[in-house]
């Protein structure tokens, strides 16, 4: 059995390996691929291209828009003059925020009355224009809060007025509020479950296209024996991923790895039993390449949408939220940021843990028998 199964592995890392191509996609495409989308995925809104459409011309007006100019969530790129010039900033996407102030913006402010702040957003994109428009509500606040400090202030001739609320916030395993510290430990998830799928899901229905499926079906070989070794070189390779887009992870983006490495690696392998396992019974019930590259797109895209990497869980439809409880990425996208970000242990992971080892025992169990049935 172990010298079948050796001869096997040997022929499966010879078959991966000489090829230049597939070299690349094993260890070059993933590290490029977490540099991207580390960087573009990101709910971080700065820099928002921004117009100021002033008619009072007043200090005031103009500290407020220092105020914004000032942020890093704003650029001031434009001062259109009349209502035709705003509308053709905002349907030409040059700016996506306008900030109106109307003649006597500054006379009200100082007289103590409401002075009227129009701000026009380009709702296109409807998670940054709320994610803007929360930006402007707490800088307008600021200065509300300055304007009624300094006129209780005046009216009270010098008096020193009286102590308000202080808010002192503190977060926790994200001090910053980086969303790429959320976002690259699932970045991590999803490459490795796109490359452990493509390699798997090709390895059977290529021995079919080749023609040397006959060949393996009149040897000795179990179909235990031939899964293992289909298996054990991906999962090699896995692993060599998994450590490999930590590493860009941890060096380039600095997202912080507070948990234990071997816990990491040893839920990762749990994982990829999972994934190898898919790939496998996807390879065996296609007949070309093509069926097995398309069924492992069909399979990857919606894991990914309902793993929780994008969208949260807790917002989706209750049956949506129970289906999400068959998917495997959502359990590794909670163990992995679990351990990058705030350092937990078995001890709080173990209902994800016990999760993805049921899943990966489930699905190599099937496996051989699928193949069996398939050679039959």
């Amino acid at each position: 059995m172990f010298e079948r199964l050796r001869q096997m592995l040997v022929k499966e890392f010879l078959q991966v390996f000489r090829d230049p191509r597939m070299r690349m996609v094993i260890f070059v495409i993933p590290c490029v691929q977490t540099l991207v989308i580390g960087y573009a995925v990101t709910t971080d809104v700065k820099h928002v291209r921004t117009a100021v459409y002033d008619l009072d011309h007043s200090q005031d007006s103009r500290d407020l828009v220092a105020r914004f100019a000032a942020s890093e969530y704003f650029d001031v790129v434009a001062r259109p003059g009349t209502e035709a010039e705003v509308r053709r900033l905002v349907d030409r996407g040059e700016a996506s925020v306008v900030l109106r102030m109307n003649r006597g913006f500054g006379e009200d402010l100082r007289a103590g009355r409401t002075a009227a702040l129009q701000v026009i957003v380009d709702g296109t994109d409807s998670n940054t224009a709320s994610v803007v428009v929360g930006y402007v509500g707490r800088i307008a606040r600021a200065l509300s809060t300055d304007v009624l400090l300094n006129h209780i202030e005046r009216s009270q001739g010098g008096v020193r007025p009286p102590g308000r609320p202080e808010l002192r916030s503190r977060t926790w395993f994200n001090e910053n509020l980086e969303s790429r510290n959320y976002f690259v430990p699932g970045v991590i998830a999803i490459v490795v479950t796109l490359v452990t799928l493509l390699l798997t899901s090709m390895a059977v229905v290529r021995e079919k296209e080749i023609g040397t499926i006959e060949q393996i079906m009149v040897t000795p070989i179990t179909p235990t024996e031939f899964i293992l070794g289909k298996t054990i070189p991906f999962g090699l390779i896995g692993f060599a991923d998994v450590l490999l887009v930590t590493a860009v992870g941890v060096f380039w983006f600095d997202v912080p790895i507070r948990g234990n490495l071997l816990l990491l690696l040893g839920c990762s392998g749990l994982y990829l039993i999972t994934t190898l396992g898919i790939g496998l019974l996807i390879s065996t019930v296609s007949q070309t390449q093509q069926q097995a590259m398309m069924s492992t797109f069909f399979f990857f895209f919606p894991a990914m949408m309902l793993s929780g990497f994008v969208f949260p869980i807790a917002n989706m439809p209750e049956i949506v939220q129970w289906i999400t409880c068959l998917n495997p990425l959502r359990y590794l996208l909670v163990i992995l940021r679990g351990i990058f970000l705030k350092g937990v242990g078995v001890g709080v992971l173990w209902p994800e843990i016990l999760a993805l080892a049921v899943m990966g025992t489930l699905m190599l169990s099937f496996v051989p028998t699928r193949f069996r049935k398939t050679l039959a």
